[in-house]
């Protein structure tokens, strides 16, 4: 069954940027991009929302394409990233170009279900707050996979904030890398209010 993994990189004290949008606390390394490696090879498609596409669009295919200088295995997580199908949640249609790329005009549960149903594989998506919220406050996650980096932020943008829903998770997996980040895997079981 293909499952929607919403991947997020977090500090411990649950931000995923700073306030400016920094991402400086970042503790990446080999074993993680081997992670984030073999977590593409197995999916079928990208959920992203706008920004985070344009972001991705503007840097990944450099990436893949050697015009940007990178390790042979971020080459060949660039190289998959450019293969898969990509679903772009923005309302204004101004997506950036990037082969592959649908507009997801409306998060619905219909439409994300369609995109699950027709991926040969795993459905992922990464960044995009105000998505993850939209698919969180639809109960659409089947599984979080957060990356806790060893930094107290104190202050940033936080993963959810106060209005979302309260979700309950069984652990499925705890591994640490070797820079420190811990990836904490879990299942959403339930959501209620």
């Amino acid at each position: 069954m293909t499952r929607l993994i919403a991947s997020m990189w977090t500090t411990v004290d649950g931000f995923v940027a700073g306030l400016d949008d920094s991402m400086d606390w970042l503790r990446a390394d080999a074993d993680l991009m081997e992670y984030e490696t073999d977590l593409v090879e197995n999916a079928g498609g990208l959920l992203l929302g706008r920004i985070t596409h344009s972001d991705f669009a503007a840097y990944w295919p450099a990436v893949a394409a050697g015009e940007i200088d990178a390790d042979e295995g971020t080459r060949r997580y660039a190289r998959r990233l450019d293969q898969l199908d990509k679903f772009t949640a923005s309302r204004s249609g101004e997506i950036a170009d990037w082969p592959g790329t649908q507009q997801v005009e409306h998060v619905t549960a219909a439409r994300i279900q369609h995109i699950k149903d027709h991926a040969d594989g795993d459905v992922i998506t990464y960044g995009s707050l105000s998505l993850i919220a939209a698919l969180n406050e639809l109960s659409l996650i089947d599984e979080f996979h957060l990356i806790v980096n060893p930094t107290l932020l104190c202050r940033g943008k936080p993963l959810f904030d106060e209005d979302q829903r309260r979700t309950e998770m069984d652990l499925l997996e705890c591994r640490p890398f070797s820079a420190g980040a811990v990836l904490l895997r879990y299942a959403a079981t339930s959501t209620t209010n």
